[in-house]
C-alpha cells in the first residue's frame, strides 16, 4: 500500500541532485532502467522530522546481488561485511569513508525466535515486494520507503503501509506488527524502542510498553552487553531524565543493575536535602545539567555521556554507607566515605556493562569513577585555602576530567536543596574564583603557565644525580611559581638554592 504526498518530499529531493555522492543512483538507473531505488527506514524518518542525518540505507529491487555488485564496484569501494544478510557498504570515489552507504536487495528475515542480537537467517529476492521487506522492521518509523523517481518530472512515492507518517506526527514508537513477535526477533529491539523514545522525545504505544515490560527480564538471556551499553548510553545521552524513568519503570535495572534501584527510598538529612531521597536527588541533578543556570554557567556546553553517567550514578554508594540516629546513634543521617565507596561500585557496573564499548558514546570506567570518588572536594576541602598544586591537580591535568569534575560539582549542588529553598553555591564560586586567579599566571589567561624549570635543568644547574629530591624540588618550585611569586629563572634558581 501506497502513498503519494508530494508536498512533504518537494525539497527533499534537492539533496539527491546536488551531492555528487548520490549520483550513483542516476546512473544506476541509466543502465538498468527497471531497478526500483527505495531509501529506507531511519533517513526517511529524520527527513521528515527535518533531521541531519549521514546514515542513507537503500533497497535497491529489480536487480541481481551480482550485476548490482559489478555496478557499484566500478563506482567506489565496495565492503562486504554485510553481504551475508544482503547488504553492501559502498563508498562512492570521493565519498566518507566512514558515512558509506547502506545498499540492500529486499530480503526476508526468518527469525530463530531466541531474541539473540541478528539470530535470524535472511533471504534476498531481486524481485521481493517493498512492502514484505518493511514489514520485517522494528517500528512504524522505520518502516517507511521513499522511491526514488527514475525522472526529476515524476512524483516521489512514499510507501508507508504501516502508517509511520501517522505515527511520527503523533510522536508515537510502535511496533510494526504484534510487539511480542517483534521483540522475539530481537530482543535489543525492546531497548531501541526506549532509546527512540529519549532521543526522538517520543512515547512508546501502550502494547509495544505492555510488551517490553513483560520480556525485559528476557534481555540478558540473548542480547550481547555491548548491544545493552550502546542503547543504554544513547538513551541518556539524548533525554536523561526519561531515561531513568523508562528505564526504571521498564524493570531493566531490577534486571540489570540492581544496585540503583537502591537510591529509592534511601532518605537525606532534611536540613541539607529537603528535595528527598537519594533517587529524588539523582534525577533532579540529571535535570539540572540542562537547567539554563547550568548553560550559562559553561557557556551552552552540552553535557557529554561521561559527565551524564557520573551524575546518575554519583550518589551510588549512599545506601551502602547510610548511619542514622536511630541504628547508629549519629547526630544525624551520614553517608561516611560514600563518595570512595560509589566510585567502586560504578566502576564494576562500567566494566560489567562494557561502557566502555559503544562507539562514540562509550565511557572510561577509570574516569567516571574518578569523578565519583573526588564530587565531594569542594565539601570537604577550603577552596580559599586549597594549595595551587592541588587545584592544578585536579582542574589543570589534561589526563583528567577537571571540566567535568566542575559541572558534575554544579550539578549536584544545584539539587541539593537545603531546607531554606536554596542551593549553597559559595564553595563553588570560591573555586571558580581560585581558579581564574591562577589563569591570570599566564599570557592567554585561559590555562596555567608551564613549570619554569624542568628536571633536566634543575640537575644541571645543581649537578645532581636523578632520584627523587629533583621531583620534591620541582614541586616546591611549581607551588611558588602558582602563588605568583616566581617569575623567571633566575629568581627560580635563587629559591631553589634554599633548599641545595
Amino acid at each position: 500500500m501506497s502513498s503519494k504526498n508530494k508536498n512533504n518530499f518537494k525539497l527533499n529531493l534537492e539533496f539527491l541532485n546536488k551531492d555528487k555522492n548520490f549520483g550513483f543512483l542516476n546512473k544506476l538507473q541509466k543502465k538498468f532502467p527497471k531497478v526500483e531505488i527505495y531509501l529506507v527506514g531511519g533517513a526517511v524518518r529524520d527527513l521528515f522530522l527535518k533531521k541531519a542525518t549521514k546514515d542513507y540505507d537503500f533497497v535497491i529491487c529489480k536487480i541481481k546481488a551480482s550485476d548490482l555488485e559489478k555496478f557499484l564496484a566500478n563506482l567506489g569501494q565496495v565492503e562486504f561485511v554485510g553481504k551475508s544478510f544482503g547488504v553492501f557498504k559502498f563508498t562512492p570515489h570521493g565519498g566518507d569513508k566512514h558515512n558509506p552507504f547502506d545498499i540492500a536487495l529486499p530480503r526476508r528475515d526468518f527469525s530463530f525466535n531466541t531474541g539473540g542480537y541478528r539470530d535470524v537467517k535472511v533471504l534476498t529476492n531481486p524481485n521481493l515486494p517493498i512492502e514484505e521487506d518493511l514489514s520485517r522492521r522494528d517500528f512504524t518509523i522505520n518502516a517507511m520507503a521513499f522511491q526514488i523517481p527514475n525522472s526529476k518530472f515524476q512524483i516521489p512515492n512514499l510507501v508507508d503501509q504501516f502508517n509511520g507518517l501517522k505515527d511520527l506526527k503523533n510522536k508515537v514508537i510502535r511496533s510494526v506488527g504484534k510487539p511480542k513477535d517483534r521483540f522475539k526477533e530481537d530482543y535489543s529491539r525492546m531497548l531501541r524502542a526506549i532509546r527512540f523514545a529519549c532521543q526522538l522525545n517520543f512515547e512508546i504505544e501502550k502494547n509495544t510498553w505492555q510488551a517490553i515490560k513483560s520480556k525485559i527480564k528476557l534481555i540478558t538471556k540473548a542480547v550481547p552487553y555491548e548491544i545493552i551499553a550502546r542503547e543504554f548510553l544513547k538513551s541518556f545521552y539524548f533525554n536523561p531524565m526519561k531515561a531513568l524513568d523508562l528505564f526504571d519503570q521498564s524493570g531493566f535495572f531490577k534486571v540489570i543493575m540492581p544496585e540503583i534501584l537502591k537510591m529509592k527510598n534511601c532518605p537525606q538529612p532534611k536540613n541539607f536535602h529537603s528535595e528527598g531521597d537519594v533517587w529524588v536527588h539523582t534525577r533532579l541533578a540529571l535535570e539540572k545539567l540542562f537547567s539554563p543556570q547550568f548553560k550559562k554557567q559553561f557557556n551552552n556546553e552540552r553535557p557529554n555521556t561521561e559527565l551524564i553517567i557520573a551524575t546518575l550514578f554519583h550518589d551510588l554508594g549512599k545506601p551502602p554507607t547510610i548511619q542514622t540516629p536511630e541504628k547508629n546513634h549519629t547526630d544525624r543521617i551520614r553517608f561516611n566515605e560514600h563518595d570512595v565507596v560509589g566510585a567502586e561500585k560504578t566502576k564494576k557496573i562500567c566494566e560489567r556493562l562494557k561502557f566502555s564499548s559503544p562507539e562514540n558514546f562509550g565511557v572510561d570506567p577509570e574516569k567516571i569513577s574518578w569523578l565519583i570518588k573526588n564530587h565531594m572536594l569542594l565539601v570537604h576541602g577550603n577552596a580559599l585555602k586549597m594549595r595551587p598544586q592541588t587545584i592544578e591537580k585536579y582542574f589543570f591535568n589534561s589526563n583528567l576530567p577537571g571540566e567535568n569534575l566542575l559541572k558534575l560539582s554544579f550539578a549536584d549542588i544545584s539539587a541539593t536543596i537545603l531546607e531554606k529553598g536554596h542551593s549553597d553555591f559559595g564553595d563553588f564560586k570560591n573555586m571558580l574564583k581560585r581558579i581564574k586567579e591562577l589563569k591570570k599566571l599566564s599570557a592567554n589567561k585561559k590555562e596555567l603557565p608551564k613549570p619554569i624549570l624542568n628536571g633536566n635543568e634543575i640537575m644541571k644547574e645543581f649537578k645532581l644525580k636523578p632520584g627523587p629530591r629533583i621531583g620534591e624540588l620541582l614541586g616546591i618550585l611549581r607551588e611558588k611559581q602558582l602563588e605568583g611569586k616566581i617569575k623567571d629563572k633566575k629568581s627560580a634558581v635563587k629559591f631553589l638554592k634554599k633548599f641545595i
